[in-house]
């Protein structure tokens, strides 16, 4: 990565800029990015480990992280497994680590896009840009039903809310918008493409089928087995509700 043909200093960020909170132990990578994305008219924080990362968290709301993942102590993906549990930031995963398995189970703890070392920083910031884009709040799908009732869960429509019983179940946005899809037609398959339209980061058939497995575990007794969010062969995804 190099900055060659970047100009030396930026004018400071707007105050509605996008907060980036780049996690790298390396301090010349931090350095780097923390420069270009200023040049971009992001602000910027640094971290160089998950420890550090989990400070600047409490004291600041970020609007998107770029997280490495081979860091001292604890690594990116467990620090993105517990940061989907706190908070739905888009993540970008930064690695030297480019095998299909990475990539897959980076999906599975809850990250947004993935980026190989070494990169060229325009792509950076387009994938930047574009996670941003599909981050931002879209409205919901009008809603057929008030609430809609399957086993001991109960989903209101229009707000979006998940309850197990009387318990809120937390939904990141993205679950939220493909529930609210799922609940239009409830029996009826909702194909891969309209899930993808809803939030996803693409129209990609492997990221579809991680955010449902990811929704499936906060519903289903038994994920490998699913009562309620089920797949429809060669259609997509249903959601089966009580009659």
């Amino acid at each position: 990565m190099t900055l060659a043909g970047q100009p030396a200093k930026a004018s400071p960020p707007a105050d509605d800029a996008a907060h980036v909170l780049v996690v790298d132990d390396d301090r010349r990578i931090r350095e780097l990015l923390s420069r270009y994305l200023r040049q971009q008219g992001y602000r910027v924080t640094t971290a160089g480990d998950a420890q550090e990362a989990r400070a600047k968290l409490k004291s600041m709301d970020f609007d998107i992280l770029v997280l490495d993942i081979m860091m001292p102590g604890e690594s990116g993906f467990d620090f993105a497994t517990w940061l989907r549990s706190e908070s739905d930031a888009p993540i970008l995963m930064l690695t030297a680590r480019s095998e299909a398995a990475d990539r897959v189970r980076g999906l599975e703890a809850g990250v947004d896009d993935y980026l190989a070392k070494p990169f060229e920083p325009k792509e950076l910031s387009l994938r930047l840009a574009s996670i941003l884009r599909r981050a931002q709040p879209k409205p919901a799908p009008p809603a057929i039903f008030e609430s809609i009732r399957f086993g001991p869960f109960v989903f209101q429509c229009e707000r979006g809310e998940l309850f197990r019983e009387d318990q809120l179940v937390r939904l990141t946005e993205r679950e939220r918008v493909m529930m609210q899809l799922l609940a239009r037609t409830p029996g009826e398959p909702v194909t891969r493409e309209a899930l993808a339209g809803a939030g996803s980061l693409a129209s990609n058939e492997r990221t579809i089928d991680v955010q449902i497995n990811r929704l499936r575990r906060k519903i289903e007794n038994d994920p490998a087995e699913p009562r309620y969010l089920q797949t429809a062969r060669g259609a997509g995804y249903r959601l089966v509700v009580d009659r």
